[in-house]
Parts: structure tokens; sequence; C-alpha cells
């Protein structure tokens, strides 16, 4: 399959080295500028993998991110943000990266060649028809998720994508490809740039718009949260006096008492009738 990876073509820059930061600053920020356009054509793909993410999570499943160094390290990110956020189990969003859990904050080399430990992987956590599995690699030519993949479909699990070409390897192994086409890098090659920023602009339209199909956000707050901090119980307290309009001291009452902004508010009502 011949495609051609935009991701490594030369940057629209060059003699960088020679540039002052005021000239770096502002063509990197001119550069990223682009990436929101990029995303919103891709909206459609967007929309119809979400469809089915939330499908599959209503009837039990699971969604699972696989990459590799900096696309591994966004969905493990986004999988993180996803309990404390909406109040979900710590396993119904699992970020995979290959080289494991210590490739998160150390490159492990030759890791993303392998095409057979993305399936073991997926495979520790007993892996099923009844999950989603999305695929993250700007270049779309990771062996360590696309075997994986391809492995999903022979199995009957629904396979995503987020990638930064046209017709990469990666896309043809998804079910449900998101191309988000950003051009060249600022500097050639480093796709944690604007490539990066794409796929975390998607990660974060996915797992938002999925939670809030799946009944974790009421009006536009996180009724769900965990209180795992002050800053939050301090916010969930302030959403509990605006919706039963009662003082802020029995407000954070409530909270204690119940855990969450939706049971507190739930129990303070249910107690009126």
């Amino acid at each position: 399959m011949s495609f051609i990876k935009t991701t490594e073509q030369d940057s629209n820059h060059n003699h960088l080295e020679k540039m002052r930061v005021s000239e770096l600053l502002k063509n990197i920020n001119q550069e990223d500028k682009s990436v929101p356009h990029a995303v919103e054509k891709a909206i459609p793909q967007i929309e119809a993998l979400v469809q089915q993410i939330v499908e599959k999570l209503k009837n039990g499943g699971r969604l699972f991110y696989m990459g590799a160094g900096t696309s591994g390290r966004l969905g493990i990110v986004d999988a993180s943000e996803c309990p404390p956020t909406f109040g979900v189990p710590h396993d119904l969003v699992i970020g995979l990266i290959a080289g494991g859990d210590s490739a998160i904050r150390k490159a492990v080399e030759f890791a993303e060649d392998s095409t057979t430990q993305g399936w073991v992987d997926l495979q520790e956590y007993k892996v099923s028809s009844k999950d989603v599995v999305i695929g993250i690699a700007a270049s779309g030519t990771t062996p360590y998720v696309i075997s994986a993949l391809e492995k999903c479909n022979e199995n009957n699990i629904i396979t995503g994508c987020i990638t930064c070409n046209h017709n990469s390897p990666l896309s043809q192994a998804s079910k449900y490809p998101i191309e988000v086409v950003v051009g060249p890098e600022f500097v050639t090659g480093s796709s944690r740039m604007k490539a990066g920023t794409a796929q975390k602009l998607v990660l974060n339209m996915i797992t938002t718009s999925t939670m809030i199909q799946l009944g974790h956000v009421k009006g536009n707050k996180m009724v769900d949260m965990q209180l795992s901090n002050n800053k939050l119980v301090d916010r969930g307290t302030k959403m509990i006096m605006k919706e039963i309009n009662v003082s802020e001291a029995e407000a954070l009452h409530l909270l204690n008492q119940h855990k969450s902004v939706r049971n507190a508010v739930k129990n303070y009502k249910d107690g009126r009738k």
C-alpha cells in the first residue's frame, strides 16, 4: 500500500536555529491554528465511532486506547482522566502503550515494532466483542497498533483509529478510522506537535461526548465527578447550592454525606417530596 505521509513532509519553515524566540513562538502558533480546522473536517468520522462506543458501553463494554510513544501517552492521559471527571470505574476506559507502563516516562526501544505484543496486551484484559479498541498513531504505520487491530477484527471487536495521514495501514485496519491531516510539523517529523494536539482534541471529543451520552453530565456540570481534592469539593458544593438553593454549609454537609453532587441533589429532592 502506498500513501503520502504528510506527517513526515518537510516543514513549511526553515533555518529554525536562526529565528529569534519571538519568531519561533509566532510560527509555532501559526502552524497550530490549522489543527482545529483539520479536526472539524473529521467530525463525521468521529461521530460514527462515538456512536459505536456509546452503544457498546451501554451494554457493559469497555473502551481501549492503544498507541506507542506520544500517541500512547495521550491515550493513557485521556483514559486516566475519565474516572475523576465522570465518576466511572477505572476499567471502563483503558490506555495501553507499547513497552508497558515504563514507556509512559521513558521510551522503550523497538517496542512499537512488535507485531504480536499489542494483542497480548489486550488479552490480559480479556478483550471481547463487547469492547471497542481505538489505535492511535500519527503516522498510521505503527506495527504494535496495526497488528492488534487486525486481531480485533478477526475476533469481531469494533476497531477505530486516530491518525494524521490519509489512507494509512492503520486506517485500512480500522472499521471506523478518524483521519486528521494536519500537514507537516514545524520541526520536520516531530509529530508530538500538531499531530499530538490533533489527537488530544479528538480524544477529548470522544470521551466527553460519550460520557454525556451515558448520563454523567447534567446541564453542563460534572455531577458524578470524584471528590478527590479541596478544589473539587468546593466546586461540588457550589453546584449543589445552585441546584437546590441551600446554604454553603448545608450543601457541603449533603456532599459529604452522599459522596457526589448527583446523589446529594437526588436525596435532598426525594426527602422534600
